[in-house]
């Protein structure tokens, strides 16, 4: 069976974390990405750190399964190399300044002023117009102009996410907006231009805070690992560590006070009735299941809820995740190249039951120029002095180490 995207070809002119969440998206889905890269040093996130046998951690999880050319757009001969490939392809991602594009003839309408099918994506932090427009846009900075960061944290403190929530939220709506703008274009041949910003994509997550705010005038609380609008909802001491119990139904609360804790006169008491009730009694609902959980290990409470039904968890720390036993058991590990040696990956979560995703290797910066070069039309001659020249870069041929078991 095939991929669903094999036969497509995206040209991403990207960099950090959003765009090129995007086009992986669309390279695991089977779609052959050209990723155009600046000679020298690349990406900015393969020098973030180097701690996956010398490359950017980031860079390993957001990269693999495309090729690398690096090419100076700044240089007439590698803005010609990167529009002939354009050309050809069904797809055009960047996330450059903004400006950027049009100043290098890069824009939608340049581009689909000869090539009207094209699909052009451009994300950027706040979108054109307005007084942010030109504003730089890492993570942190749209977490907290979105608002992200005033529900976040504990009451004491605010936070921003442990993850690029913002670089992820944007980099999701530009793989979807492709793929709607592709299945469109098999209908009508309509290509399309597209706008995605990570303020907007990071305001859209944020809907429920904002109707609480719209409609109540009320901001929602920074409330930990609990929630402003349900109770119990929280982590509960056991004898030796602790449980997240979030209950979401009254029959779940029932179920919890009877079933779990013997407790029908906690099922059927006045203050706990219904979720309304258990928030606006929600120190008191806290202690009463406290007091119960207390009196058990992490281990049998976690086996008596999840044999109940009751919705529960532990806090797995980042080493317990990459051992998680579902994982393991739904075998959801493969293993990819990198220029320094084999990596384990997850598998993307979306499955298809008839076929894999493709998963391809990590490139090297500059792997893929002198082919692509050629493909492009370029001469041997010509190939090569651009890159004696500085204005393209190519790798040499790597010999992958077995991964570190």
């Amino acid at each position: 069976m095939t991929l669903p995207l094999e036969g497509y070809t995206v040209i991403a002119v990207e960099q950090a974390v959003a765009a090129p969440l995007a086009s992986r998206q669309l390279a695991d889905l089977g779609a052959r990405v050209i990723k155009v890269e600046r000679p020298g040093d690349g990406d900015l996130a393969r020098g973030y750190d180097h701690l996956v046998h010398g490359t950017g951690s980031h860079f390993v999880w957001l990269n693999r399964g495309k090729e690398s050319l690096a090419v100076d757009l700044k240089d007439p001969a590698g803005r010609d190399v990167v529009g002939r490939l354009i050309a050809e392809a069904d797809v055009f991602l960047q996330n450059l300044a903004p400006g950027a594009a049009a100043r290098l003839g890069l824009d939608a309408d340049t581009l689909r002023a000869t090539k009207p099918e094209l699909v052009v994506v451009n994300l950027s932090g706040y979108g054109a117009g307005g007084d942010m427009e030109t504003r730089k846009a890492y993570d942190m900075l749209v977490q907290a102009e979105a608002g992200l960061v005033s529900i976040t944290g504990t009451p004491a403190e605010a936070v921003k996410t442990g993850i690029p929530t913002a670089d992820i939220a944007s980099g999701m709506y530009c793989t979807q907006a492709v793929l709607a703008a592709l299945l469109r274009r098999e209908r009508t041949g309509e290509g399309a231009t597209i706008e995605v910003t990570m303020f907007e994509a990071t305001a859209e997550w944020m809907g429920h805070p904002m109707y609480v705010q719209l409609y109540a005038d009320r901001q929602i609380p920074r409330m930990g690992l609990s929630h402003a609008a349900i109770a119990p909802y929280d982590a509960y001491p056991t004898i030796d560590g602790q449980v997240l119990i979030g209950i979401q139904s009254d029959s779940g609360w029932r179920t919890l006070a009877t079933s779990v804790f013997g407790n029908d006169a906690l099922a059927s008491d006045s203050r706990f009735t219904t979720n309304v009730l258990r928030v606006e009694n929600r120190a008191a609902c806290d202690a009463a299941v406290a007091e119960h959980t207390s009196r058990w290990t992490t281990a049998d409470l976690s086996a008596r809820l999840a044999e109940t039904g009751v919705p529960a968890a532990q806090v797995s720390s980042v080493r317990d995740l990459v051992e998680h036993p579902q994982l393991q058991a739904r075998r959801r590990w493969r293993t990819v190249d990198t220029e320094g040696g084999q990596v384990q990956a997850l598998l993307p979560p979306v499955t298809f039951q008839d076929v894999e995703a493709a998963m391809g290797d990590v490139p090297a910066l500059g792997q893929h120029t002198l082919n692509l070069l050629a493909e492009a039309g370029i001469s041997s001659a010509d190939a090569h002095s651009l890159v004696q020249r500085g204005a393209a870069t190519q790798h040499s041929n790597r010999q992958p180490q077995e991964a570190l078991s």
